[in-house]
């Protein structure tokens, strides 16, 4: 009975503590505070990434960045070029050299 209540406080106490906080990845370029707050490779086009971004505060649903093509696609489908100093940009060249380590 007291392993019983022991592994129930246990679990209880586990379960109340926050969970550490993700950091994002921010660079200010530009004039823009850009953060990556989320970002997966793909696994079938390697210069794909899936990412959430913020720009200034304005944070954008994941969207796909296309380094080889420079664009990113919206999730209604819609491509847009990458801005010059954008989130695309930042995106590719700390991912890329990342890679080539």
């Amino acid at each position: 009975m007291k392993k019983f209540i022991a592994l129930v406080l246990g679990l209880a106490l586990a379960f109340s503590l926050p969970l550490p906080a993700t950091a994002a990845f921010c660079r200010i370029i530009g004039g823009q505070t850009i953060c990556i707050l989320e970002i997966k490779r793909s696994a079938k086009n390697y210069w794909e990434y899936r990412a959430a971004v913020k720009v200034n505060d304005e944070e954008r649903p994941i969207e796909i960045y296309n380094c080889r093509e420079q664009i990113r696609v919206r999730q209604d489908g819609i491509t847009v070029p990458f801005q010059p100093n954008g989130a695309g940009e930042l995106i590719c060249r700390v991912l890329n050299r990342a890679r080539q380590s």
